[in-house]
């Protein structure tokens, strides 16, 4: 009687906990509708809204979008980020674990240099490139003869980031120092900047359907995190629910960074602060992380675009953060192994 009232005391608090995660979600974007840098510095309610048609333009398309992006951003990377670290039962993985987001990074690159520089190039090839980076890794891992199946996938995509790290390296060495380059360093800061509603039309149907898969799958994430034969035993398909899993979090990883550029430490921290707060069930702690990911996200580019006249690549600003973050949680960790 004690363990089933206190499992149901659990799930009260985790349903209360995500309840107010969701509300303050909602609240944070339309509060950050109002945050800019027009008409003033900070948070502005312009009194005369209905009125002042660049503010209805600068909210309706600029900021409307960035919002939205930020939230499928920080929603799928920390959704992805969790998926990677449940299946390698690694809590140190990511979106980019398998050389995705390297592959990603030199598909974009390559357009950039090569074509015409077109949104829709970039984003086609960046999505096109990360997901033959998850395939190569996938091929090398069946071929490697050393160690069990996450190890083979581990050192495969190892090997699969370095070759794409050295091919972006090189795409940098011949494009123009004075344009290509440039836009090559921006793209790799991360950033909303560019972000418009054809944009967001263009890839929220599938990564809010990734999203949406993942957490259908997430029951089964607690079951693919154990042993293979465990996995059998109840039923699951360990294989092809792997597969599914990995290609959809890359899939949802790929179409978001090829817009916003490469953003780290997202996918990393999220699911680590959710098992904080929700505990290793993936039924909750993954919807958690889901909707603290998106939050991050949301705050940080608010910051970056409303704290300095010029803009702070939003990139940057969550691998700081997420830096410090992560430093705080080992030394939290250590400090309660010593104890």
């Amino acid at each position: 009687m004690n363990s089933t009232a206190t499992y149901k005391k659990e799930q009260r608090h985790n349903r209360f906990i995500l309840s107010c995660l969701c509300i303050l979600l909602v609240l944070l974007s339309v509060l950050f509708l109002f945050a800019g840098r027009y008409p003033k510095g900070g948070i502005s309610f312009p009194k005369n809204l209905s009125t002042d048609l660049l503010m209805q333009n600068i909210i309706l398309n600029v900021r409307l979008p960035r919002i939205i992006l930020a939230l499928l951003a920080g929603a799928i990377l920390s959704a992805a980020g969790f998926t990677f670290q449940m299946l390698f039962s690694n809590p140190l993985v990511e979106p980019g674990f398998l050389g995705v987001s390297q592959g990603s990074a030199f598909g974009a690159a390559l357009i950039m240099v090569i074509g015409n520089g077109s949104s829709a190039l970039v984003q086609v090839s960046a999505t096109v490139f990360g997901l033959t980076a998850l395939l190569l890794s996938y091929f090398l891992a069946k071929k490697f003869r050393f160690g069990g199946w996450l190890l083979r996938l581990v050192l495969s995509g190892i090997a699969v980031s370095a070759i794409f790290s050295s091919a972006l390296g090189v795409v940098k060495l011949v494009a123009e120092p004075t344009k290509d380059l440039q836009d090559i360093t921006f793209w790799m800061m991360g950033g909303l900047w560019n972000c418009n509603w054809k944009q967001i039309i263009t890839i929220m149907p599938i990564v809010l359907v990734c999203i949406l898969v993942i957490l259908r799958f997430r029951w089964k994430l607690n079951l693919l995190s154990l042993q293979e034969k465990t996995a059998y035993s109840v039923g699951l398909n360990p294989n092809r629910d792997r597969i599914i899993l990995l290609l959809v979090a890359t899939i949802g990883t790929t179409l978001t960074i090829s817009i916003t550029g490469l953003i780290g430490w997202v996918g990393l921290i999220m699911p680590h602060l959710a098992r904080k707060l929700f505990g290793s069930d993936s039924k909750v702690a993954l919807p958690g992380a889901t909707l603290m990911g998106a939050i991050f996200l949301l705050l940080c580019d608010t910051v970056g675009r409303s704290l300095l006249a010029t803009e702070i690549p939003i990139g940057l600003l969550t691998s700081f953060i997420g830096a410090i973050t992560f430093i705080i949680i080992l030394s939290l960790k250590n400090q309660e192994g010593k104890a």
